[in-house]
């Protein structure tokens, strides 16, 4: 088999393909030992017709679409693995020639993985976040430990307050008219949570239980329901109980129920330094970030549209799934947010060229710098993964080899190790507080 490429375009090319006579020989022989088994010739038995006979009756063409369909993958992938080209979309494909006895000739217009002209990666600057736990980020994590652990006391006299509970019948109408989605029974609002709509919670502290009145607000006009959107509306409001929070005594006791701690301090103590680990991996994540968006935006690559139509695939499937474990879909989506498929994707389109680009951008640092993987790096990362998922280094690497997912691993860990070179090359600078 013959293959060559042959670049007509920034991403696009024409790959051309010849298959040998005899491959399409035994690719007819193949094609006819699945037709005979169909078709009835008086005289004979099904399957048993002799080649000639059905080619006289039939013609030897009727076989060609057959054989097609059995050669044309595999030549395909050949060619491509041939020519060292990565399609990024499927083929258009023209056949050129196909008969018995002769060459299969086609030719293939491939979009292919773009080129990306680096920029400036070496030495990027950075700024790193400061660990340090302040006394008042302590406090402030001991304050909402207290909240969680509160208890909750309803009032029998008295106004609801920023931070109470109020148990509320609501039901809004904009010009009169109610609208979906706009009336609930009982429902226990946390004054100051930010939930309902701007203005609506200001206007039911200073409430009293078994009051009533209206509410006016404005729907924001970026809601997301479009016939909402920027429209005065009208709630009238019950209140049936206000439940105001018990704050806990922060003392040795509050440490023995909330930890395994026996003293306050002790806990303290624990807890700065739970809070500094957070801050560390968010610091790491921070620099991660910087120093990929610098890298990315120095560079400069054409993205093929087809790139970014299979990433937004891909987004959709992550964001769906993510609604099911909420105990949604789609389609119930589509209804509660005004949306339709396509005004999502629309919607995810500049996130995906963004991922697409910085994919592509990390690709070729690691390539231009020879990052590499080796047995090492596999392990590393396994037995991070071990600690996670509690099952055994050789466990782990069975599945994925199982799975055929090995290369695609291995190209993970390449990209991290990248990222890790990026930061190790970057010029830091501490944030200023």
């Amino acid at each position: 088999m013959k293959a060559t490429w042959e670049k007509i375009e920034k991403n696009t090319g024409v790959l051309e393909v010849e298959v040998d006579a005899e491959q399409v020989n035994a690719a007819l022989d193949k094609a006819f030992k699945k037709i005979v088994r169909q078709v009835n010739v008086p005289g004979f038995r099904k399957g048993k017709v002799p080649r000639a006979i059905f080619e006289a009756k039939f013609g030897v063409e009727s076989l060609y679409q057959d054989a097609i369909n059995e050669l044309l993958p595999e030549a395909y992938a050949k060619a491509v693995e041939q020519t060292g080209i990565e399609p990024v979309d499927q083929p258009d494909i023209d056949f050129e020639t196909f008969a018995k006895n002769e060459p299969f000739v086609f030719k293939a217009k491939v979009t292919v993985k773009p080129e990306v002209t680096l920029g400036e990666y070496k030495g990027l600057e950075v700024t790193e976040k400061s660990t340090e736990v302040t006394e008042e980020e302590l406090q402030e994590e001991l304050k909402r430990l207290q909240e969680r652990h509160a208890e909750l006391v309803v009032l029998e006299e008295g106004a609801a307050e920023k931070g109470d509970i109020a148990v509320i019948d609501y039901e809004g109408s904009v010009d009169g008219v109610p609208f979906e989605g706009g009336k609930a029974e009982n429902y226990s609002l946390e004054l100051g949570s930010g939930t309902f709509i701007p203005g609506f919670e200001d206007q039911v502290i200073g409430m009293a239980k078994g009051e009533e009145k209206d509410i006016n607000v404005t729907f924001p006009e970026e809601y997301h329901a479009e016939q909402l959107a920027g429209k005065a509306a009208v709630f009238r409001v019950k209140v049936h109980d206000i439940k105001r929070k018990n704050l806990p005594e922060l003392d040795d006791e509050f440490a023995k129920d909330v930890s395994e701690f026996d003293t306050l301090e002790e806990f303290k103590a624990d807890l700065k330094q739970r809070l500094t680990a957070q801050k560390e991996r968010e610091r790491d994540l921070a620099l991660e970030a910087d120093v990929i968006e610098k890298a990315a935006a120095n560079a400069e690559v054409d993205i093929p549209g087809a790139m970014i139509e299979t990433e937004i695939d891909r987004m959709v499937r992550e964001f769906e799934n993510r609604l099911r474990m909420q105990g949604m879909n789609l389609e119930l989506y589509y209804q509660f947010s005004g949306q339709d498929e396509k005004a999502l994707r629309e919607q995810m389109k500049e996130e995906a060229e963004k991922r697409v680009k910085t994919s592509l951008v990390l690709e070729a640092i690691a390539n231009a710098e020879n990052v590499q993987v080796d047995d090492e790096d596999i392990n590393k990362e396994l037995e991070g993964m071990s600690q996670t998922y509690r099952q055994s280094v050789e466990e782990l690497r069975n599945i994925i080899e199982k799975n055929g997912n090995m290369d695609d691993f291995k190209a993970d860990i390449r990209i991290k190790k990248t990222v890790k070179w990026l930061i190790d090359n970057s010029k830091k600078t501490p944030e200023v507080a």
